[in-house]
């Protein structure tokens, strides 16, 4: 479908194609979302902003996913009432990114069933919304917390089990609502936000030039999906193309990223599973695979790798084949590897039906990236809108349709396989050239959107660039906002023993998502 076709006149803006912009009314708003939902399209995004100081109030954006590429809808909204429709009874995955709105802007969704706090955790007070331009946070003492209205399941037998926030390991704050009879979940509600580091407010005080270097801080397993889409939503906005080395050297950044996170994930859930020889088998792979990115690349995480106009290190010769060799052993030994997970009896016992998302599902609640492609959902930004150079590389899209444990599994045999396929080919055909470009003194436009395949699902970046190369609002999205509410359905009916596997399957951002 076309925006026009609803009666909404739209610019084109540059970058990922397409990405069609437009300033809608209340009315439009609404009819754009029943439309999309009608066609098939989902949210990507939700977001709002304050244009106070320029004299326009506030605004709240919102991005969805169409057949023929990104719609970019923005909604003005009063300065002094900031009210706007509710998505969410038509995209339920709004309903969480609609609480945060409210709890860092004090924008209302009006109609909205759940609008309890979401990021807002009392540690400021109740009508200090430290998003607006004008909030000082430094100078606000924190606020009383109030008690959390948990969703509660009575009946005979029923009882809660109360997991986090502060768990045990390294892994991120988060609480877990399990209501059980003896073993089995009969529903489980998460309430995150924990890790609010105040980002999107940052991004403010900081250059443009600067900006890529926080984007990639947003989730440490994520630093090259979201400083590329960092980077393209300022090539957008200053309309700057950059050299093709750069882009190519962006793809073989963005597949080693892919790789070594799969590598981890393998061997975490087959430990959470009981098997403790996958995690050690899988960790040295990890481990070496990241150490190479820091010999050829400056960082085994490959933090500020890329920059706006392009990438800041290049790759010699001799990185080149040393990459192309570590593929190959990579390749083989993680093959043996799956070999032995695949026969293994007590190990598939453990994976297969457990934590099983249905495609139906998956498709009503916007579940995306490889668990959504797990349950039948065929969503990867690299096959259906391929930025440079993956339209040139004919990336085969994993899949599988059981949508258990199993196949989130599988899924990522099948995107490790591809992304070394990818490497090689990169390394290969590497073009020379220079690997970057100045960005334009001035920009072309008033904004600009970066949206990137990672390994988790798509990542999106929207920027709006202030005078002298300053930034007024930069919204990262993570895909974790629609997959979390996946992982309660997914945990309903099986055993709280088995929660683990389920959540690590998933492998969700904490703060990768609470910003």
């Amino acid at each position: 479908m076309t925006l026009r076709a609803i009666g909404i006149e739209s610019t084109i803006l540059p970058g990922i194609a397409p990405v069609r912009h437009a300033v809608v009314d209340a009315g439009q708003w609404c009819a754009a979302a029943q439309a999309i939902r009608e066609r098939g399209g989902r949210l990507v995004a939700l977001w709002g902003g304050d244009r106070r100081e320029s004299g326009r109030g506030f605004v709240v954006h919102a991005a969805y996913a169409l057949v023929d590429g990104l719609a970019w809808l923005e909604l003005p909204l009063d300065a002094v009432d900031p009210g706007y429709p509710d998505l969410a009874r038509m995209f339920p995955c709004a309903t969480r990114m609609q609480r945060a709105i409210h709890d860092l802007l004090g924008h209302v969704a009006a109609g909205a069933v759940d609008t309890r706090p979401w990021l807002q955790h009392g540690a400021w007070p109740v009508g200090c919304f430290p998003l607006r331009r004008d909030a000082h946070m430094r100078e606000v003492a924190a606020g009383a917390g109030q008690p959390y209205p948990y969703v509660r399941v009575e009946g005979d037998g029923v009882h809660e089990i109360a997991v986090g926030p502060i768990h045990a390991g390294t892994i991120e704050p988060g609480h877990f609502r399990f209501s059980v009879v003896g073993e089995k979940v009969l529903r489980l509600e998460e309430r995150l936000g924990y890790a609010h580091r105040g980002v999107e407010k940052r991004f403010e005080q900081i250059g443009l030039a600067r900006g890529h270097a926080l984007a990639a801080r947003v989730s440490g397993d994520s630093a090259v999906a979201f400083a590329w889409a960092y980077c393209m939503a300022c090539e957008s906005a200053f309309g700057c193309v950059i050299p093709e080395r750069a882009a190519w050297l962006r793809a073989l950044l963005l597949e080693r990223e892919r790789v070594a996170n799969h590598l981890g994930d393998l061997g975490g859930i087959a430990n959470d599973a009981g098997l403790a020889f996958g995690l050690a088998q899988f960790s040295p792979l990890r481990e070496d695979w990241q150490r190479l990115n820091a010999d050829c690349f400056g960082h085994r995480l490959l933090m500020d790798t890329l920059v706006p106009g392009g990438v800041a290190v290049d790759a010699t010769a001799q990185a080149l084949s040393r990459l192309l060799a570590q593929a190959d052993a990579i390749e083989r030994s993680v093959r043996s590897l799956q070999a032995i997970l695949d026969e293994h009896a007590g190990l598939q016992d453990r994976l297969l039906g457990t934590g099983r998302i249905a495609p139906e599902l998956a498709a009503r609640l916007g579940l995306v990236g490889l668990a959504g492609r797990a349950s039948g959902q065929a969503l990867d930004l690299r096959v259906r809108h391929p930025a440079s150079p993956y339209d040139r590389l004919g990336v085969a899209i994993a899949g599988a349709q059981e949508g258990d444990v199993a196949a989130r599994v599988s899924v990522r045999f099948q995107e490790v396989y591809e992304s070394l396929r990818l490497i090689r080919a990169l390394a290969r055909g590497l073009p020379a050239g220079p690997i970057g470009v100045a960005l334009p003194a001035v920009a072309q436009r008033a904004g600009g959107i970066g949206w990137v395949e990672g390994w988790r699902g798509e990542v999106l970046v929207a920027l709006e660039p202030g005078p002298h190369s300053t930034i007024l609002r930069c919204h990262c999205h993570d895909p974790s906002w629609q997959n979390w509410p996946l992982v309660e359905h997914a945990a309903v009916g099986n055993i709280v023993a088995d929660f683990p596997l389920i959540n690590k399957s998933f492998n969700l951002a904490y703060a990768g998502h609470d910003l």
